[in-house]
């Protein structure tokens, strides 16, 4: 038998870490931060002790999986950490860059707290735990059947970002499958994600287990319709973008405008982050991770026929707000941070203005405010009006859909349970019903419950999520829905007044 704790990503998209235990040996299948209102989770007790720890299962590089690993150095833990070479490129350039925002917010914090007679604050990690744990990597290609004390286990393509992962683990006669973080079945830089045809579970990932994006013509046509209407206005674009994949992704569909936009070249634009360069060229290094057509494209002429221009310097970024009419991408890309921050409290206020939102925005964060409505919003201490046009555009998320998640999972048999995580609660509830209309047996777990994995032939099936009430139905359908709830509340009183009548 094994043991499988979710240490994160319950209910929630972000803090994705799993705790994989069989009779005497614990593995961890990525350590993440949590992000948006569970931010506070990232100094709670870990949870566990990282020194009976063996090693740890990288699936990729976004610090929603990565972040926290050098968290789990500072406290002990000293075992192997297994990733894909480009995810270890890219994780050591993201924990720099973490660092380095961490100690500009630290920075800051102090001054306020010294006049307040508060002593500093504390770094989640520093530069020495990020060091360590640069040193534990070992790489593992694709494909490559590896072992470490009795777990074995593969590394296949998920089809997310740049060396992404979902892993196959073998330990005690039981099939473990983590999806890590599922890209469309449609992929436009990556490799589709690999099809499994075996596992006893699954840990699946839900961030889109209720919808559906637009397909890549209808998402191209969408995009270009928002730079059309900028372009029109003569404004400025802002793009948040995540510096991983979603920025790379964008640079590549600029390119593919150019030539039918003429008028794109008469827009300066901008990648604003010191890592910009760096991550692009990450890219350039790794062809076999990419497809085939897409590796002359990142040595990088490409984009100097595009006159995309990285900003660097603090100054550099600064004037970059004197200007009235151009494309800025800049990270973070859910606004929590990062250079965006600057460029939204310079110009969201403005109604000439877009803002094109082109990944998933957590609950909690700057990005889901502006999204969901939000008149005014909180920038670096001030209060900015939201005036500016807005654009979200899904159909760009490195993220699977709720039909290409049920489209990688039909190819495991009727045997398998699946563990539905990394997903809020709406999506992850939608993505198990699905699935048990399929036959399968899935369950929705919370954060740290441990589920005890047994062989096919012992175990009892994982129950089925209980039958919703009418009640529940109702509440799902209003939180999905809030603009449909005065029309239910006028149904559900017509009909208690007939039923009343009849009785």
């Amino acid at each position: 038998m094994l043991e499988l704790t979710v240490l994160g990503a319950a209910q929630e998209v972000t803090g994705s870490s799993y705790l994989l235990q069989n009779e005497d040996k614990k593995i961890l299948i990525d350590f993440g931060m949590f992000q948006g209102q569970e931010e506070d989770w990232n100094y709670q007790p870990l949870g566990l002790n990282p020194q009976d720890v063996s090693a740890l299962l990288l699936t990729h590089a976004h610090l929603d999986h990565s972040g926290r690993i050098p968290v789990l150095v500072k406290n002990g833990f000293r075992g192997p950490i297994f990733a894909t070479p480009p995810t270890i490129e890219l994780t050591k350039l993201l924990w720099e860059d973490t660092l380095k925002l961490m100690k500009e917010d630290k920075e800051r914090t102090d001054r306020k707290r010294r006049r307040q007679d508060k002593p500093p604050v504390e770094l989640l990690f520093n530069d020495d735990d990020a060091d360590k744990a640069s040193k534990l990597f070992v790489p593992v290609e694709w494909n490559n059947s590896e072992k470490f004390d009795n777990f074995n286990f593969t590394f296949r393509s998920s089809g997310h970002i740049l060396g992404a992962s979902s892993i196959d683990v073998y330990s005690q006669g039981i099939r473990v499958v983590f999806s890590g973080d599922l890209g469309p079945q449609e992929t436009v830089l990556e490799p589709p994600p690999y099809a499994f045809d075996d596992a006893d579970y699954v840990v699946i990932e839900s961030t889109y287990g209720d919808r559906n994006h637009k397909n890549v013509k209808e998402t191209r046509d969408e995009f270009r319709d928002a730079l059309s209407a900028a372009l029109r206005d003569k404004s400025k674009v802002l793009i948040p973008t995540f510096v991983v994949d979603r920025a790379q992704r964008i640079i590549y569909e600029l390119y593919l405008l150019r030539d039918s936009m003429h008028e794109l070249s008469g827009m300066p634009m901008y990648f604003d982050s010191p890592l910009g360069g760096r991550i692009t060229s990450v890219y350039s290094s790794y062809p076999d991770y990419l497809l085939p057509h897409l590796a002359d494209f990142f040595k990088g002429m490409d984009q100097q026929k595009l006159d995309l221009h990285y900003v660097d310097t603090a100054q550099e970024s600064k004037e970059l707000n004197e200007l009235t009419h151009a494309l800025i991408m800049a990270g973070s890309g859910m606004c929590t941070g990062g250079r965006i921050l600057h460029h939204l409290k310079h110009g969201l206020w403005n109604p000439k203005n877009h803002v094109i939102f082109v990944g998933y925005q957590a609950i909690g964060t700057l990005g889901r405010s502006i999204i969901d409505g939000a008149k005014n919003v909180k920038i670096m201490g001030e209060d900015i009006a939201v005036r500016a046009q807005l654009h979200t555009i899904n159909g760009f998320s490195s993220h699977a859909d709720a039909n290409d998640l049920i489209t990688w999972a039909k190819n495991f048999p009727s045997t398998t349970s699946f563990v539905v995580t990394h997903g809020e609660p709406q999506p992850a509830k939608s993505l198990a019903l699905s699935l048990n209309t399929l036959g399968y047996n899935s369950v929705v777990p919370s954060r740290r419950q441990t589920l005890a994995l047994k062989g096919r032939k012992e175990r009892a099936a994982i129950p089925a999520p209980e039958t919703q009430s009418i009640g529940q139905k109702i509440d799902d359908f209003v939180a999905k829905y809030p603009q449909k709830r005065k029309l239910v509340e006028q149904v559900l009183s017509a009909l208690l007044e007939s039923l009343e009548q009849e009785a």
